[in-house]
């Protein structure tokens, strides 16, 4: 049986917010009534959106706040001066144990940097990283990373694998088979990085995970693969190609047929949209922080808003973090099989954090 879930949400972030937020909470509170919102944002602009969807109300409560982190400003900059802003109080309220997680549609940059501000890593983990359920011909992939780290070492891609591993397993309870993303399947090929990653995880003892060497992009969708560790870079073009793939596929589609050969295939047209739709896929997963945080899609609606509750409700029922804890243990035994020294880089090498937390 599932338990309730206190949800914080920066009802702020994101297109069409908080319009499209509350909406879609709504929507979620129609098939489960488990879970209890604290939203954060306008007390002024919430209330008039509650009025529209009065089941909402008896489901959540306002926290007012001041400021709003905007889509386009650097993260930096957002974090900086976003003490009082809607995200930052959301992620804060996990902090103080008032929510068991956080839900954000907002700038994917200062939510990072907030959330590692915040909320620390987990021991043991030095970058969180952002990840995601992919529809598959058999099933879901867990991918990672999604745009968290745009460069990444060989110890960024083994922590990504080892919480890669953990998600699978506590979604699907089975032992997940893992690869790493490259440009070919032979040992010889890819960065430095990928091949000396590989080295290690070919000599994995631990029985977490299956490795089955690299995978190539067009493999992606097969299902054969249930965990593709990638850094940062990578993995969000490769989101951004699979989305814009799979709309030009169901307009082109369309367009191709007659009105009578359109209303004959309806149903089908209509089936292959919904398993092609990416809003039913919305809600990344920021792995690696000690309290768990949720990406929706900035330009998703409310449909797709609601689906990235859902990713919350999983992330807590399944205990996620704890076994990504536990899970992190078993890790250490292979990771001592480096022939080369690792560097353990900062979170935020890119970013001074030391001029974000004064």
């Amino acid at each position: 049986m599932n338990k309730k879930v206190n949800i914080a949400i920066d009802a702020m972030g994101g297109e069409n917010s908080p319009a499209k937020v509350i909406e879609g909470i709504n929507i979620s509170l129609k098939y489960n009534k488990e879970n209890f919102f604290f939203l954060y944002g306008k007390k002024d602009l919430l209330i008039k959106e509650i009025n529209k969807h009065k089941l909402v109300k008896s489901y959540s409560e306002i926290i007012d706040t001041k400021d709003v982190v905007l889509d386009n400003e650097s993260p930096l900059t957002a974090a900086k001066k976003s003490k009082e802003s809607s995200m930052w109080k959301a992620i804060e309220s996990q902090k103080n144990n008032k929510t068991d997680i956080a839900l954000s549609a907002g700038n994917t940059g200062a939510l990072l940097i907030i959330s590692r501000l915040i909320l620390s890593t987990i021991s043991g983990i030095d970058r969180p990283a952002l990840a995601a359920l992919w529809p598959n011909n058999k099933n879901l992939s867990v991918v990672l990373d999604l745009g968290a780290n745009i460069e990444c070492n060989e110890k960024n891609l083994l922590d990504f694998t080892s919480m890669g591993a953990a998600l699978y397993k506590s979604l699907f309870n089975s032992k997940p088979k893992i690869a790493l993303l490259n440009v070919g399947l032979e040992e010889h090929k890819g960065s430095e990085t990928l091949k000396n990653a590989f080295s290690i995880l070919k000599k994995n003892k631990a029985n977490n995970f299956e490795f089955c060497g690299y995978i190539e992009g067009n493999q992606i969708m097969n299902g054969d693969i249930d965990v593709i560790i990638t850094d940062g870079f990578t993995g969000n073009i490769a989101l951004k190609t699979a989305e814009g793939t799979a709309n030009f596929i169901t307009e082109n589609f369309k367009k191709s047929l007659n009105k009578l050969s359109l209303l004959m295939s309806y149903r089908s047209l209509n089936k292959l949209k919904n398993r092609l739709d990416p809003r039913k896929f919305n809600g990344a997963i920021f792995l690696g922080l000690q309290n768990p945080v949720v990406k929706s899609h900035g330009s998703t609606d409310a449909v797709g808003f609601a689906h990235s509750i859902d990713v919350c409700n999983k992330v807590i029922n399944a205990n996620l973090i704890e076994k990504i804890k536990s899970h992190l243990i078993n890790v250490d035994a292979f990771i001592s099989f480096l022939p080369f020294k690792i560097i353990n880089l900062a979170f935020l090498t890119a970013f001074d954090c030391s001029t974000v937390s004064k």
